[in-house]
């Protein structure tokens, strides 16, 4: 194991024991590599690592502290990696929203309050029956944000979120080039609306699965 992977390796440990909190701040770098038996450059080297990817923050003229460790932080870092996609790679990051997606969905059906519901619902009726693919494209992406929101678990909200970037491009080419794919979107909109204020989680699930594979099911025929 290379000396900085030991490093990090160590620190981490003392994150999953207990010993270093959330919030915590870190002890003096001399200290902190004398009680690890790890030489000042490697420490440093773990500590600028573990800062690249949210799990300590530096402070100039403060110290080092470990972050919230919330995952929405500590996802961030797929959000990067995920922009670093290939074009032949967006059928595979479709299929994964539709395995994760539907089941979030189904699980806000149980959670999502009527003020939620209705904030939904001006939503689309803001968008009207004719947007621009723009803009259905922008309200596609808060409208499932925000149910996926309303299914209580955050790692999945930070997972689809970062997963949602390189579907983009694909759902505006469609809207550009597939007859009926606006008028489409929203109908299917509205039919998962429906069966969140039923409370009808298998349709949710269902609605939302036929949602996110009529895309994968177009780009499929198209590539």
């Amino acid at each position: 194991m290379a000396v900085t992977d030991e490093a990090i390796e160590k620190i981490k440990g003392m994150i999953v024991s207990g010993a270093l909190r959330p919030g915590d701040r870190l002890p003096k770098e001399s200290e902190l590599a004398s009680e690890l038996g790890l030489s000042r450059n490697s420490l440093r080297e773990a500590v600028r690592a573990l800062s690249l990817i949210r799990i300590l923050d530096v402070r100039q003229g403060d110290g080092t502290y470990v972050t919230s460790l919330d995952p929405q932080l500590l996802l961030e870092a797929l959000s990067f990696v995920v922009d670093f996609h290939r074009d032949d790679t967006v059928l595979e990051f479709l299929a994964v929203r539709r395995i994760l997606e539907p089941a979030a969905t189904a699980m806000a059906a149980l959670r999502i309050s009527e003020q939620q519901l209705d904030a939904l619902s001006a939503q689309l009726d803001k968008l009207g029956d004719s947007p621009s693919v723009e803009e259905l494209v922008a309200c596609d992406l808060d409208f499932h944000r925000g149910i996926v929101q309303s299914s209580g678990n955050s790692v999945l909200c930070s997972l689809l979120d970062g997963l949602s970037g390189p579907t983009t491009r694909a759902r505006i080419w469609r809207g550009l080039t597939q007859e009926d794919a606006v008028t489409g979107t929203l109908r299917e909109h509205r039919a998962i609306l429906a069966a969140l204020r039923d409370r009808d989680t298998e349709a949710a699930r269902s609605w939302a699965t036929v949602h996110i594979a009529s895309v994968e099911q177009w780009l499929r025929s198209t590539l």
